[in-house]
């Protein structure tokens, strides 16, 4: 609600919406109905509001049943308060995260879009990458919202070109180099899911090759530096989403020393959970965890923080089989989360609530709690746009959740990501996903299960034989 609204202006809609609820009650009307008809009679109602309303509780009686809905699921209720509840009624844009919307979801008996609480998949912030912060950003630039942009295959190597010029112009490591780096790594960073891996992988490289002999020339040699380290890990994980581990471990390594030569602590504590997911990848459970937690102890506090807890060290300790670390590391992340002045950030090297329900729900089909992983995934999956990388990982998560009791089900999410998503665009990761899904339908006596055998065996590798991408 965007208007002002007076004390008894409050109180009076109160009156209406409890006089309105008992006349529903009486008529036998639905929760739905009910809310259309508070909606009618007071406008300034917002969907959230009215559900409560409709419902007859109270905040604290709202609080109340979304605890018991974590609880239900497996799952430690969040520290949600009556002022955060009256800021989602009364303020739209300040979103509940995902996981509070899919909670809310449950305990109201709504769909989000019935709560008002239908994200933009392109809202999002701008990021600098590299820059010199200051404490009270938490290392992580500028936080105002902004609509992310949308970019074209053209749009990569003219990137390219323009950072060319500029260093054809000024060949030393110029403050307008190094302001042109930044500018390239943030886009590369924001626009990452919107190419396949291979195409921007080239692009990536050709910027860092262009960087190389401004290393050593100029007064900014240390921006230059940071900025070369953050490609380097665009490389790296653009590597690792390829199925090249060896090359993933090369550009990280690199990426982990350029930011512990310029004491940028973001990017060396990042570069570490990155190299802890790739060792976790090919079976290396104690290098993962000594990445991860080399990465944690360097990490700034806050969402970085968060971040390298969920999705390096607490994947590395339920890979290990110790739960109860990673339980425990999982609850730290949370609340850390909750706690951070902007938790969330767009990009690659961002992080926010749905990220953390994915690493949490892979750790939980890793440690066989099925029906929390399965929760998890949702949660996920609520905030996704069909067809992008996070959409194809939470879907296949939620289908190895899925497998053991609904395998038509699972087989069925499995194809949909295949029909959806071009093979150029389909991510190591997801083939794995896929891979492991299939493992655990063979043998199930249905036709959909059979059928994904044969797709996935015909799926052309995302590297030939000769080195070339098979797109």
């Amino acid at each position: 609600m965007t208007a002002t609204v007076t004390r008894s202006r409050r109180a009076e809609i109160s009156r209406i919406a409890r006089d309105i609820r008992m006349r529903c009650q009486r008529e036998q009307r639905t929760t739905e109905r009910t809310v259309t008809e508070l909606r009618t009679a007071l406008p300034e109602l917002t969907a959230l509001e009215a559900w409560r309303l409709a419902l007859g509780w109270s905040r604290a009686e709202a609080i109340s049943q979304v605890a018991i809905h974590y609880r239900a699921a497996g799952l430690r209720p969040r520290g949600l308060s009556a002022s955060m509840l009256c800021r989602w009624e009364h303020h739209p844009a300040q979103w509940p995260d995902a996981e509070y919307t899919v909670m809310l979801s449950r305990a109201y008996g709504a769909r989000p879009i019935q709560l008002g609480l239908q994200r933009d998949p392109y809202a999002g912030a701008s990021l600098r990458y590299g820059q010199d912060h200051t404490a009270a950003d938490d290392g992580h630039g500028p936080h105002e919202l902004e609509p992310m942009r949308m970019t074209t295959d053209a749009g990569l190597p003219a990137v390219r070109e323009s950072l060319q010029l500029a260093l054809l112009a000024s060949p030393e490591a110029s403050p307008l180099v190094v302001d042109l780096a930044e500018a390239a790594v943030e886009h590369y960073a924001l626009n990452y899911s919107k190419h396949p891996p291979h195409l921007l992988f080239e692009q990536v490289r050709d910027v860092r090759r262009l960087l190389t002999p401004a290393l050593d020339a100029g007064d900014e040699t240390d921006g230059v530096r940071r900025q070369v380290g953050w490609l380097s890990a665009l490389l790296g994980n653009l590597a690792h989403h390829l199925d090249d581990p060896t090359g993933a471990r090369v550009h990280l390594a690199t990426a982990a020393a350029y930011g512990a030569r310029t004491g940028d602590r973001r990017l060396e504590a990042w570069a570490c959970g990155a190299q802890s997911m790739v060792a976790r990848s090919i079976g290396q459970l104690s290098a993962a965890l000594a990445h991860a937690e080399h990465g944690l102890a360097i990490a700034p506090e806050g969402r970085v923080h968060a971040q390298l807890a969920a999705w390096a060290l607490v994947p590395a300790l339920a890979a290990a089989d110790r739960g109860a670390d990673a339980d425990h590391a999982l609850n730290a992340a949370r609340d850390e989360l909750d706690q951070a002045a902007h938790p969330e950030a767009p990009g690659r090297f961002g992080f926010d609530a749905a990220e953390l329900a994915l690493h949490q729900a892979d750790a939980y089909l890793t440690l066989g709690r099925t029906e929390h992983a399965r929760t998890c995934a949702e949660t996920s999956l609520t905030t996704t746009t069909d067809g992008t990388p996070a959409w194809a990982a939470a879907s296949l998560v939620l289908a190895q959740a899925e497998a053991s009791a609904a395998p038509q089900d699972a087989a069925q999410r499995a194809h949909h990501v295949l029909d959806t998503v071009p093979a150029a665009r389909l991510r190591a990761t997801a083939r794995s996903r896929l891979a492991v899904l299939n493992d655990r339908l063979t043998g199930q006596q249905h036709a959909s299960a059979g059928d994904l055998t044969e797709r996935l065996r015909a799926l052309p590798p995302p590297i030939d034989a000769h080195g070339q991408a098979t797109a």
